[in-house]
């Protein structure tokens, strides 16, 4: 499967970015992750294979211990609709390499790379019923999928209202689910960090995928001995930013996946103006046409506001300064999320500190938002349960079998006394 998907890459990426708005060049980065994904996973599904039976070594010499790993069973993924491909991969792949059979539900806004998945799948002999693509709405396709009694698990990403509904709904049948949910993530810029190359992995870490993370790292913290210097740097680099249509090499910038999300963006963005913020924003397309936001920074913030406290899934990025390490620390943590967080300094045991110190599943250190199939991903507090990629991944799709043997060459004489 990994093959096909690169060998369809083109395509793939340009349905991709039809659905969601992305611009092409970061849809074929998606799908050039979805191949190593698959690749990963498969070498996983082989060193599975080795471990099965593996030998525990047991304080008594009368018993043998070993373990098997087994599939949990049917697999209900319930996907985002801001990395289609991707997020199906991170849960379907592991689940394969598990030995589970998957129903796949993508979001009703971006079913096409889904669709594409079950054509390699069936194109390349997956056996019929392994991977099943279900398109509706949520309440219509996905509901009935985690109410199911023939469901063993449900894999979901997105937001905290549905978790919570998914959570409620398992629990009747005690059923394993993994959820990853909203984010909130902070951006701390300590003194001593390295202001250009900061101010690039910023923009990153808010403005990539048109700002529609997860894990965006949409609080800026940045120390108030250079705030003025730091900011005005950001703001001159984020106006020159381009938006247009996404199939354009020379567009950084696309619109927003939907009216709706656009409406809710700028709603965040009016309120913030309501409660006496400055509002910064990039330069609109010519012509009127699709669903852009602009990259908007805003300052004068409070941590009471509603564009610091509530995940807005845009290219909004809402500014706070600080005075001391302490302070960046705990305005960091005061949230209901605990998804991501980056931390910005040249000093390696200040490093080390604060990234000790923050309340997330997710530590970037002088950088935001790369991921790597090799390393966990998931949050703490209402931003999820469970873990996807590496191995956590995979065991996430496994049912460890204890395999306790008696083989000494006598009685037990416990209760039969020889």
């Amino acid at each position: 499967m990994s093959k096909l998907v690169a060998k369809r890459i083109d395509a793939i990426s340009r349905l991709e970015t039809l659905d969601n708005g992305k611009p092409l060049a970061e849809a074929v980065w998606d799908i050039e992750d979805v191949s190593g994904c698959f690749d990963y996973y498969a070498d996983a599904a082989e060193a599975l294979d080795k471990r099965q039976y593996e030998k525990v070594d047991l304080p008594l010499e009368d018993f043998l211990g070993a373990l098997r790993y087994e599939p949990v069973g049917v697999v209900a993924a319930i996907i985002p609709w801001n990395y289609p491909a991707l997020m199906a991969l991170w849960k379907l792949a592991p689940a394969l390499a598990a030995g589970c059979t998957v129903v796949l539900k993508p979001s009703e806004i971006t079913p096409l790379s889904a669709l594409q998945l079950a054509q390699i799948a069936a194109d390349v002999g997956l056996p019929a019923g392994v991977l099943n693509v279900v398109n509706g709405l949520g309440a219509e396709a996905g509901g009935p999928l985690v109410s199911h009694p023939d469901v063993h698990k449900v894999a979901f990403t997105g937001s905290v209202p549905t978790g919570r509904h998914i959570m409620t709904e398992a629990a009747k049948e005690i059923k394993k689910i993994s959820l990853e949910l909203g984010g909130k993530s902070p951006a701390i810029v300590l003194d001593k960090a390295n202001i250009e190359r900061t101010v690039e992995w910023v923009m990153f870490g808010c403005f990539w995928t048109n700002g529609q993370i997860c894990s965006a790292t949409s609080r800026l913290l940045v120390h108030e001995d250079f705030a003025g210097e730091f900011l005005d740097l950001l703001t001159k680099e984020t106006k020159k930013l381009v938006l247009g249509d996404p199939l354009d090499s020379k567009v950084q910038m696309g619109p927003l996946v939907s009216k709706v999300q656009q409406q809710k963006v700028l709603g965040y963005i009016q309120s913030a103006k309501d409660e006496g913020a400055t509002v910064t924003q990039g330069t609109l397309p010519t012509g009127g046409k699709g669903y852009f936001v602009p990259p908007t920074i805003i300052t004068k913030v409070t941590n009471k506001m509603r564009v610091w406290k509530e995940e807005i899934f845009g290219p909004v990025l809402s500014v706070m300064t600080f005075k001391t390490e302490e302070e960046a620390i705990a305005l960091s943590n005061d949230s209901e999320f605990g998804l991501g967080a980056a931390v910005f300094t040249s000093d390696d045991v200040q490093l080390k500190r604060v990234t000790k110190a923050l309340r997330a599943g997710i530590v970037w250190n002088n950088c935001s938002q790369p991921c790597f199939v090799q390393l966990p991903w998931g949050g703490v507090k209402k931003s999820g349960i469970g873990r996807e990629l590496g191995p956590f991944g995979l065991n996430a799709y496994l049912e460890p079998k204890q395999i306790c043997t008696y083989v000494a060459d006598k009685p037990f004489a416990w209760y039969l006394k020889a």
